[in-house]
């Protein structure tokens, strides 16, 4: 059954057209996720499909007595509501029936037999209708999305209206998935939300009986839950079916499949081209009517062919690209058991890490557990209440903070860059056309930008400047998810060290070398990538629960050698890990060494002196580098022999 049909939808704001030619299905059933670059009108179709945006041309046909639920309203609310009257909402068919029962209940004693036997007849009619819907099980539902949705006792409390517009959505969530829509739009559903919410939301979405669509950059998210996915173009709706990693791959085979067809094409085309060509000059060599007949034929059948546009494969993305710097010493940054309270509100105790050259490594952690603190005590924004950090030698950090401000917010962009690196304005629009700032958006006011414009530009900024450690704070907020991709491209080609903090999974898996939990107050390193880190966290949850239970069984030198052994295990596998990447780093480094060998032995006249200088420093960095992992080598190799 369809939901909603749109067909042929066109919007626009004035004179700028947002898209055109729009059309798709939305099933019974169908889970989909609604993609494509920022700016592309996701969020205004979202409302189309609502009834809460008006559009130029098309159709949107809604079932008749569809219920929607839409994540990107924020109602106004009396000022006295609290956060539980707002998520109590959601029963007010069942609270009404509810009244009207007691209302009944208490009118038994005084009716006489007729009026008595009407009364009880209307009160079982509204006692089924109030156990069809659900009515017993308001408290276990309430609860679910309370505890998923981390909505706490204080939290619930509080007024709506004196609610930060994170939490608001949060609530207005809860709220939507309590209702229990036959249809969900969800704009960034995973916005504001810590990793295991958005663990608990995929999990909520993934048995949901309705029909969903959800506009979401979270590409593991939408893996996990759409069944569908429509990308947004200006001129069309392209539809594939499955999750976020089909589609990237389904879109590579169409690209390439187009690409055949068009290359196929213009052969055609220009054989018939030289062809007519052809028969001009043998026309012109022979003065034939029949050579110049046959030309004209063969014009008139190119001029008919329906021609085949060049496909593009659109990457209207930033463009992140990181300047080779120096190298920093071995140890980057060294924290030694730093503690952080706020008031009462102590975030952790004893965080203490080392950061390693060319170490990724990611914080995870709940909303609120101090993640970003961590960030601001390395860069002296804040103190810590005991512990140091030490910065390392030839360390240069550049450093996004998750609130972005310029020292200069009232001028241009265009200005600012050009000022900030002290290059022409042509070179300053160039630069930031790799951002994605191009034409009349580079003459934009800073202070007018949006959080996530400003975002886009500190990074790209951080990575054109001349540092060798990158600390970020939510880096891919905002960024679409080509940008995204982009940016992964460049930090995995960074020859720097990462230190950030992210709930995008995605990108963490793809980034992260290590992970760094901060989990009840307590900090712990894993040595693996988001996936390796959830196994290893799975493993230990199984290891604590059969040491809970043999600790029962066996005394407490049996639980000492347990965790002895399981340590030793860890030790091992780990050593093992590092000697294969190792081994990997080297190779590549090696490969890249022969080529720039291959560069330099050329003749010399050829090159300028600064680009040569380039090439001759980046290869002796990489034979240094090469130097310092054989030596790094050969120690992990005799622990892993000595083991």
């Amino acid at each position: 059954m369809i939901e909603i049909g749109v067909s042929n939808l066109a919007k626009a704001f004035g004179a700028d057209k947002i898209f055109e030619n729009i059309t798709f299905d939305i099933k019974t059933k169908d889970k989909i996720g609604l993609i494509g670059r920022n700016g592309i009108g996701k969020t205004t179709l979202m409302r189309i499909l609502a009834g809460c945006e008006d559009y130029q041309a098309g159709q949107v046909n809604r079932r008749k007595g569809l219920t929607i639920g839409y994540l990107e309203q924020i109602p106004s609310c009396d000022d006295g509501d609290t956060v539980l009257d707002v998520l109590n909402e959601a029963f007010s068919e069942l609270n009404e029936i509810a009244i009207q029962m007691k209302k009944y209940e208490k009118s038994f004693d005084n009716l006489n037999d007729n009026d008595l036997k009407n009364a009880v007849d209307k009160y079982s009619l509204l006692h089924e209708q109030y156990e069809a819907l659900g009515g017993y099980d308001i408290n276990e539902k309430l609860g679910r999305i309370l505890t998923g949705l981390k909505i706490s006792d204080d939290l619930q409390k509080r007024k709506f209206n004196l609610l930060s517009g994170g939490e608001k959505t949060r609530v207005i969530l809860g709220k939507i998935l309590l209702e229990e829509p036959e249809l969900l739009l969800l704009d960034e559903p995973s916005n504001h939300l810590d990793i295991k919410s958005v663990e608990w939301l995929e999990e909520y979405l993934i048995s949901y009986v309705g029909t969903i669509v959800i506009v979401s950059h979270d590409r593991y998210f939408l893996d996990r839950v759409v069944n569908k996915i429509i990308e947004i173009e200006p001129d069309c709706a392209q539809i594939y079916y499955g999750g976020y990693s089909k589609y990237a791959a389904e879109k590579e085979l169409r690209f390439l499949q187009a690409m055949k067809e068009y290359n196929s094409q213009q052969k055609k085309i220009k054989k018939m081209e030289e062809q007519i060509q052809r028969y001009r000059i043998w026309g012109e060599m022979r003065d034939s009517d029949k050579m110049y007949k046959r030309a004209k034929e063969l014009e008139k059948r190119l001029e008919k062919i329906d021609r085949i546009n060049k496909p593009v494969f659109d990457k209207k993305a930033a463009k992140f690209q990181i300047s080779n710097t120096e190298r920093t010493g071995k140890e980057v940054i060294k924290v030694t058991e730093i503690k952080k309270a706020f008031g009462n509100n102590k975030l952790f105790d004893d965080v203490s890490f080392t950061l390693y050259y060319k170490d990724s490594l990611c914080l995870l952690g709940e909303n609120g557990s101090g993640k970003s603190t961590i960030l601001k005590i390395i860069m002296n924004e804040t103190s810590p209440d005991s512990g140091e950090v030490r910065i390392g030698a030839k360390v240069k950090i550049g450093y996004l903070p998750q609130e972005v401000v310029f020292d200069r917010e009232n001028i241009s962009i265009i200005d600012y860059f050009s000022y900030h690196y002290g290059i022409s304005l042509s070179d300053a629009r160039r630069e930031l056309a790799k951002l994605s700032f191009v034409d009349e958006d580079v003459y934009k006011i800073i202070d007018d930008l949006s959080g996530g414009e400003k975002s886009r530009l500190k990074l790209g900024m951080l990575i054109y400047e001349d540092v060798n450690t990158l600390m970020l704070d939510e880096p891919t907020n905002h960024l679409d998810i080509e940008s995204r991709e982009m940016l992964e491209e460049s930090l995995i080609k960074f020859e720097g060290t990462l230190l950030f903090v992210s709930h995008d999974r995605y990108f963490v898996d793809r980034i992260a070398t290590c992970i760094g939990e901060i989990e009840n107050k307590r900090f712990s390193i894993y040595r693996f990538n988001y996936e390796g880190y959830k196994q290893e966290k799975q493993k230990n949850e199984v290891s604590y629960q059969e040491a809970m239970t043999s600790s029962q069984e066996v005394n407490c030198s049996g639980k000492k050698a347990f965790d002895k052994e399981k340590e030793e295990k860890r030790a091992r596998e780990k050593l093992k890990r590092d000697l294969a990447r190792l081994e990997g780093n080297i190779i590549e480094a090696e490969k890249k060494v022969a080529e720039l060998e291959n560069i330099l032995n050329t003749d010399s006249s050829e090159w300028d002196i600064s680009e040569y200088n380039n090439k001759y420093n980046e290869y002796t960095q990489l034979k240094d580098s090469i130097e310092y992992m054989y030596a790094e080598l050969y120690k992990l190799s005799e622990e892993v022999e000595n083991d």
